[in-house]
């Protein structure tokens, strides 16, 4: 039963849609699907690489801290991404931790697994590449907007990546805390309260049930 709950899951994932039936299956029996509560460390920065991990549910955000503590988020992964997968190409310490923002499924699939994978398949080979390539280019576009927008246009930046366009209206569907776009953007803590405050004072965001956000178009005007 593991075994095709195990295979089920893995098909949904976009980075396993070229592999064929007979790799599925070897895939399956040596994937382990895991559960995370909120608040829980998946790989921590700085250990060994045992794993590529893909997320079926849930948030998790990828951090890294400095000696004194000091945290900085680099993203946030969403259900179908993967990562954990540079530390298993070079073999270096992972460089990032990841923590989940809520209650996570993932699966787990272990470096030798993953790395028969890659010889076995091009496209899949691919995929990764491609899928590092637009990290790379949302951390050209986060270096960019640290260095060239005031604290209102970073949290407008944030607010933007993660909406989402429903019935007409741009709505960010998942509570963002104002500690985590804190930690996004490099501002304080209170900065943003206030930033936060002003906008919806302002009419650039309108607050709704759950933690929900209605963002005005012309909230876009804080980024040129």
């Amino acid at each position: 039963m593991a075994h095709e709950q195990n295979k089920a899951f893995l098909r949904r994932v976009p980075l396993l849609a070229s592999i064929n039936e007979l790799q599925l299956d070897q895939l399956a029996a040596a994937s382990v699907r895991k559960n995370y509560p909120r608040g829980r460390t998946i790989v921590a920065e700085g250990e060994p690489s045992q794993s590529l991990y893909i997320l079926l549910s849930g948030r998790a955000k990828v951090q890294r801290s400095d000696s004194e503590g000091k945290e900085v988020i680099l993203a946030v992964i969403t259900a179908g991404e993967f990562f954990g997968e540079m530390s298993l190409i070079d073999d270096a310490p992972r460089s990032a931790s990841v923590i989940t923002l809520e209650s996570c499924d993932f699966m787990a699939i272990t470096k030798d697994v993953f790395k028969d994978m890659l010889f076995q398949s091009p496209e899949m080979c691919w995929f990764i590449m491609r899928g590092m390539v637009r990290r790379l280019r949302d951390a050209d576009k986060k270096i960019e907007t640290l260095a060239l927008l005031d604290v209102y246009g970073r949290v407008a930046r944030v607010l933007l990546d993660f909406s989402e366009t429903i019935d007409g209206e741009i709505v960010v569907k998942s509570r963002l805390p104002r500690q985590e776009i804190a930690k996004m953007i490099g501002a304080s803590r209170e900065m943003v309260s206030r930033v936060m405050k002003g906008l919806e004072i302002d009419g650039y965001i309108v607050p709704m049930p759950e933690g929900k956000l209605v963002l005005r178009e012309k909230i876009s005007s804080y980024l040129s």
